[in-house]
């Protein structure tokens, strides 16, 4: 039988990670290993119910780095060597399941040698804000897909679309790719599905796979995240180069707006509107980071310990 292990990068958990490893381990198809990769062991000690929780289970391992260490890419990387599996679930602490039958869905899609990866449909949580609510609607359709490069002139920059929240990937695929970048700010989900699908693999989206996942963001937590995905789109001009992600990001705002007309809460526009801004902003600025001061750059940044 297929084993599936199951990494989790880590950063000051809480609550919701206790419960993610509960409902893992009540998953109709059980994971071999949960390995959890957490930044800075002193805030995995204080939580005394996360440390209860992993000692409730024999097949859970954690292991420490500190902050300098944390890369989006190499940290999952560092989780990948600890595993032998053929296939791995990279999940964030953050991401519940829905039901018992997350891993199994995934499963299920990679069955096909030529599926890389395959990514579960998110669903907002209760304090949802409506914005990023209809985000989760407009991002995670109710029909699955299977994309390839040749999707490339329809879908745009939706192609590479792929998201570590909750992604499950054939190991024998992510070797002969060469694993995460070793270096990532963000985005390394879709740098990878972008250069497994220029090796002629496909990425599929699996909507019967749910998590609970959302954030209602700030302005400026909006523009520092698109700040990074600028600058990650710029370092690799391999993937992204002559593709616009503005032109989905229009088709969004548009939806958006029609639909709080639509369900009557057309005096959220002006607030959405001014989000978009500093979401625009950031993502214009992060392309053009090369341009900037080094200091500016580290002040725009989410991810600060990157420039480091």
């Amino acid at each position: 039988m297929q084993k599936v292990d199951v990494i989790i990068p880590v950063y000051k958990p809480g609550a919701e990670l206790s419960m993610l490893i509960d409902e893992l381990e009540k998953q109709a198809f059980a994971p071999n290993k949960i390995i959890i990769i957490n930044t800075e062991k002193r805030y995995f000690v204080e939580n005394k119910s996360v440390v209860d929780t992993v000692a409730k289970y024999e097949n859970v391992e954690v292991h420490h780095i500190n902050k300098s260490e944390f890369d989006h890419g190499n940290t999952r990387n560092m989780g990948v060597h600890m595993s032998d599996a053929e296939f791995f679930l990279m999940i964030t602490q953050d991401a519940v399941p829905r039901d018992n039958m997350l891993i199994s869905h995934l499963v299920r899609a990679l069955q096909d040698p030529k599926v890389a990866a395959a990514y579960g449909r998110q669903y907002p949580k209760a304090d949802c804000n409506l914005a990023e609510r209809y985000s989760r609607k407009f991002n995670y359709p109710t029909e699955g897909m299977r994309k390839t490069i040749k999707d490339l002139p329809k879908l745009g920059i939706k192609t590479f679309f792929c998201s570590n929240v909750c992604a499950m990937y054939r190991r024998d695929v992510f070797d002969e790719v060469g694993g995460f970048l070793q270096r990532a700010i963000f985005n390394e989900d879709m740098v990878y599905a972008g250069n497994a699908m220029y090796k002629g693999y496909a990425i599929c989206y699996v909507p019967e796979a749910g998590v609970i996942h959302s954030h209602n963001y700030s302005y400026t937590q909006q523009f520092h995240r698109n700040f990074d995905l600028g600058v990650s789109q710029t370092d690799h001009p391999e993937i992204f180069s002559g593709i616009r992600s503005e032109t989905e990001g229009k088709k969004m705002v548009r939806d958006t707006i029609r639909h709080f007309r639509h369900i009557g809460k057309f005096y959220l526009v002006p607030d959405y509107i001014i989000m978009c801004g500093f979401r625009f902003l950031g993502y214009k600025l992060g392309r053009k980071y090369k341009l900037l001061p080094k200091k500016l750059v580290v002040a725009f940044s989410m991810n600060k310990e990157y420039w480091k």
